[in-house]
Formats: structure tokens, sequence, C-alpha cells
């Protein structure tokens, strides 16, 4: 049968056989359906873990393991109930009813770490959040009480091992959940089923059935989950618990908001609720849970602010950097040069500034490209960029050009540089160049008009050389000298 196929079949077989279940009356028979129920679960676990053969299959079979102890438990169960016919507590069933809360949680652990990237570094705290808002309930509703009941260590030891392992499984479905990986029908199923094992144990120690398995609805809950566990380990996306989305780290969104906002509150909601109706207070719970959740919350903000500054930072880089060549763009460069202004009027220092333009750039897209063209623009970028020192800047100036800042060199010390750039130019190819000096007055549009008509004349007189460009004119100065061609 198509695998896609197996696990409809085994969900609609199960659903059947847990409608025969409801139907039987209370007596052995039914209760060893119960387990078989339970056995065929773990079998499909298991047997999905060994087919996968891959990181995710640790995980499944940790969580075969786990569900195993629970069957083994019900089958003691079976054993006291009906051959027995003892009902003893503590017995040897609660351990293994106690040994899957630890191993799956284990599993669950295993999943959120695989899952997380490198950016998720807020789920931690969101989980931490919901866990310990989310625990207060069950230590006033069900830890507190055990605390202060009656028998023998063992008994009470017991009693207490329940909720607390309820509490163990909760914070490992918490933090699968908060988690930015794929929300995969197997991921979905999962969850389902762990929702379906804590409402159970909730339901069966505030019902306390005496009987076992003689409350129907009391048991639905762990059957339902059985039946969810197999059908999650036969579906086709079983093996991709583990991958990851396109989305880097989950994002507050309103939804996220909104639940860490009502966990928040669960805290002095459990003392107004006890106030409003007469009930004993748990104010050293309280008290602890609210101080914990505050500075849990602030963490949220400190580390949300921190990503915020990153994210201007990054913006920031963006918008000062050219994406293709990873160069400064014409924002960073108008900003540099007017600092250069100012260092070379103080100074007194020469200040060369060249314009370059590829060569022939049309012409080699047309017949290798524009991707080819793209890269030899960012192949370009990093050959010259190790040549150039410290000191000098090499900006992205648009389309195949590019600006060089050579603050405090000559013109004979620039071109010496160019000549340096024009040897390590990628694939064969050669640039044009205009170059002019800073007469220590005019602006840098007019110092960047003197390169650029410079740059004009080298490609008239053959391309693949450098020209000086004309010195600056000022008002009632001398007139232009011609522009000088060096090939070097």
């Amino acid at each position: 049968m198509d695998s896609s196929r197996v696990w409809r079949v085994y969900l609609l077989g199960g659903f059947v056989v847990l409608g025969i279940f409801m139907l039987l009356p209370y007596g052995m028979p039914r209760d060893v359906l119960y387990v078989v129920i339970g056995l065929c679960g773990v079998v499909a676990m298991l047997v999905s873990a060994a087919r996968f053969r891959s990181a995710v299959s640790l995980p499944w079979a940790l969580m075969g393991t786990g569900v195993l102890m629970a069957v083994l438990g019900d089958g003691l169960w079976v054993y006291y109930e009906h051959i027995a016919e003892v009902n003893p507590f503590p017995s040897l069933a609660d351990g293994f009813y106690l040994l899957e809360y630890p191993i799956v949680a284990a599993a669950l652990h295993i999943l959120a770490r695989r899952r997380r990237s490198p950016a998720d570094r807020e789920s931690r705290l969101d989980s931490a959040i919901l866990v310990v808002g989310l625990v207060l309930p069950y230590w006033v509703l069900l830890i507190d009480p055990r605390l202060d009941s009656d028998g023998p260590v063992l008994t009470r030891a017991i009693l207490l091992g329940y909720p607390l392992a309820d509490a163990l499984m909760l914070a490992g479905l918490v933090r699968l959940l908060t988690t930015a990986g794929a929300r995969t029908p197997a991921f979905r199923m999962i969850t389902a089923e762990l929702v379906g094992v804590l409402a159970g144990d909730v339901v069966f120690v505030l019902v306390e059935d005496p009987q076992g398995f003689s409350l129907s609805l009391g048991v639905i809950p762990f059957l339902t989950a059985y039946l969810l566990w197999g059908a999650a380990a036969l579906h086709p996306s079983a093996p991709d618990l583990l991958r990851a989305t396109p989305e880097a780290a989950p994002s507050l969104t309103p939804r996220r908001l909104l639940t860490l906002t009502a966990v928040v509150l669960l805290a002095p909601g459990t003392l107004i609720v006890q106030l409003a109706f007469g009930l004993e207070l748990d104010a050293w719970a309280v008290a602890v849970t609210s101080a914990a959740l505050f500075m849990l919350v602030v963490a949220r903000m400190a580390a949300m602010l921190r990503r915020m500054q990153e994210q201007a930072d990054r913006l920031d880089e963006i918008a000062r950097t050219d994406t293709l060549t990873g160069l400064p763009n014409r924002r960073t460069l108008d900003a540099q040069l007017a600092r250069e202004y100012e260092r070379a009027a103080r100074d007194g220092a020469p200040l060369c500034l060249a314009l370059l333009d590829l060569d022939h750039f049309k012409r080699f897209n047309d017949t290798h490209g524009h991707q080819a063209g793209d890269e030899l623009l960012a192949g370009a970028a990093t050959a010259w960029s190790l040549v150039i020192t410290s000191g000098d800047m090499l900006a992205r100036y648009g389309g195949e050009e590019f600006v060089l800042l050579m603050p405090g060199r000559t013109l004979d010390d620039a071109e010496h540089l160019l000549a340096a750039l024009r040897v390590v130019t990628p694939q064969g190819q050669s640039f044009s160049a205009g170059l002019a000096l800073w007469d220590g007055r005019e602006s840098a549009l007019g110092l960047l008009r003197r390169a650029d008509t410079a740059l004009y004349a080298a490609k008239d007189a053959g391309r693949a050389r450098t020209a000086r460009a004309a010195p600056a004119v000022t008002p009632g100065g001398p007139p232009l000298e011609p522009t000088s061609l060096t090939t070097g």
C-alpha cells in the first residue's frame, strides 16, 4: 500500500476500534483491547524509527520507547485488575507510567534543539515564560495538595511524581512549540496527542477513578493519544520533523504576544480567584512565580531590543553598502569624501579621486550573460580591494563605474596605484580611468565632474588607460590645461 495512505487506514481503523472499545462492557476483553491499541502505536513508532535511518530516528525511537513504558503499565494494570484481582498503589505499573514522561520529554528536547535556528534566541525565553506561568495551576491544583497528604513516603512520592512528570512533559511540549521549525502534519499530531495525555492526566487525577480503566470518558484522551502517536509515525511527513523553515526566528506575532500576556496574568489571576472564593492562599507560590515571570519578561524585552538594534545596524549597513560587490555605495562615498575634504584642508595633504569604468562591459554582458557580468563586477571589486591600502576607499558609483578615493596621494602615486589595479583586473578585462586632484576649493561635485570628463577622454583615446583631469577653473582664473593621458 502507498505510504501516503497507510497512516489514513491506520487512523481510520483505530477510531473504529476505539468505537468498539466504547461499546464493550467493562471487563478484561475491553482492557486488553486498550493495551492492544497502545501497543499498535508503539510498533508503528519503533518501526518508523528503524526505517528513517537519519537524525530524526532517535527522537522517534525515544518517543516509541516512552509510550512502550505506558503500555507496559497498562498491561500490569490488566493483570492486577482481572487476574490477581488486587488494586495496589503504588505498584510496578506506576514505575512504568512515570518512566514514560522523562523519555518522551528527552525526545521533545532533542527535536526542539535540532529544529532551533542559531537566530532563534528568544524562543527559549518564550518557552520559559510559558512553562513558569502554566506550572502555577499545576502546583495549586495538583502538586501542593499532595505535599500535605498522609501516608508512606513512597506513596507520597508517587502521588507527587505524576504532576511533576506532567510539568516535565509540558516543558518539553512548550519548548517544541516555540521553535521555528516546520509545522508538518506529523508535528501537529504529536502536539495534539501530548495535549491529550496532559489533559487525560488532569481529568484522571481530578475524577480519581478507583477502577482503573472502568471510566470510558477518562481513558479516551489516552487512547486517542495512542492512535495519534502511530498515525504521526506513519505519516509521510514523519521524517521531516527536523526540517527548518525559511523564517530564521519566530517573530513576536500578535498571537504569541497574546499567549504570553495571558500566561503572565495567570499568577495574579490565581491570587484573585483564591481571594474571590475565599480559598486558602498560595501566597508563596504566586509570589515566587510572579518574580520569576517578571525577570523573564524583562529578559525578553532586553532580547527584543537587542534584536531591534541588530536589525537597525544591519539596515544601516545595507543602506551604505552595494549589495552586489560589497563595496561602499554612493551614499557612503559622499560622506567619506566630505570627511576627506576636511582632513585634507586641515593637514594640507593632497587628495586624489579616480573614476574607473570597465571597458566594453555591455559587450561582455551581451556575450556572456548578465550573471557573468555581475561576477565580473564582484570579482573586480574583490581583486582591487586586495591591492589598495587601508587609507584608500573603493566605492561603486553605479553600473560598471567605480570611484577610488586616495587621500594623501599625489597624481603620480595615484597613477601607480591605478596601474597596479589594471594588472589584477579579472577575466582579462581592462578599465579606463579619469584622475583628478582636488585644488582645495572646488566642491565634491566639481571634483567628480572633472574626473568624469577625464574618463571620457581616456575612452576616446582608446580605453585601457588613465587620463589626468584638467585643473579646476576658478572665477577669473587661467584657462583649462589639456588633459594628459597615461596607459600604465
